[in-house]
């Protein structure tokens, strides 16, 4: 099981690599919008500050485009991966790029079926929107687990990497739903290893030790 930073600025990704357990970024078009550079320059630096893998979501507008588009990102950097959105078109090109032994995630996966095909596709990474999931479909959680009943049945290499993961309750939810990799922005992350009751119980070992 792996966390990922779910950010495009460099800021973030050194403070999650700081911490020393965060594996790798993801980053999507919005993201990288918000960062207002180049996507080659934004990948290429979020690449040099994380050792572990850094996703980049293919674009352009036709299957040869998204082709031409993830090699000239693949090349930047050898811990470059790809996420395409899934389509039935896009799942060919993201298969061929398994065949090659490239990591591809496919993301805006919104039914077990997809799943089952990412699967069959030999695709790394079946990536779902939780929380948006929710939103517009009722249960973001109950697709999660439905899509590892999907990967364990198929017993292929594919994995469940889950986003739009809101609070910290949400994030443990889809864990406990089947998930085997998270992705979560920085504040998400850092809020999660605090609890007011061990702030509280700190403080109470504090004043033992001046007591003392």
């Amino acid at each position: 099981m792996a966390l990922f930073l779910d950010s495009a600025f460099a800021a973030d990704a050194r403070e999650a690599m700081a911490l020393g357990f965060v594996a790798g970024i993801t980053t999507n078009p919005t993201l990288i919008a918000k960062v207002g550079r180049k996507p080659e320059d934004v990948i290429a630096e979020l690449a040099d500050i994380c050792p572990g893998t850094v996703f980049y979501q293919l674009t352009a507008p036709t299957v040869a485009e998204r082709e031409t588009e993830a090699r000239r990102m693949l090349a930047l950097r050898p811990n470059v991966a790809l996420k395409i959105a899934m389509t039935t078109e896009n799942l060919t090109l993201a298969a061929k790029f398994a065949a090659e032994g490239i990591l591809v995630g496919m993301t805006a996966t919104y039914s077990p079926a997809q799943t089952y095909l990412t699967c069959e596709a030999g695709v790394a990474y079946s990536i779902a929107y939780v929380n948006r999931s929710t939103r517009l479909q009722g249960d973001g959680l109950a697709l999660v687990s439905e899509m590892r009943e999907i990967v364990d049945a198929c017993n292929k290499p594919t994995t469940i990497l889950v986003a739009s993961l809101k609070s910290a309750q949400e994030v443990v939810q889809a864990v406990i739903a089947g998930a085997h990799h998270v992705t979560l922005p920085l504040p998400l992350l850092m809020e999660m290893g605090n609890h007011p009751l061990s702030e509280q119980t700190i403080e109470e070992f504090a004043r033992s030790v001046k007591q003392a």
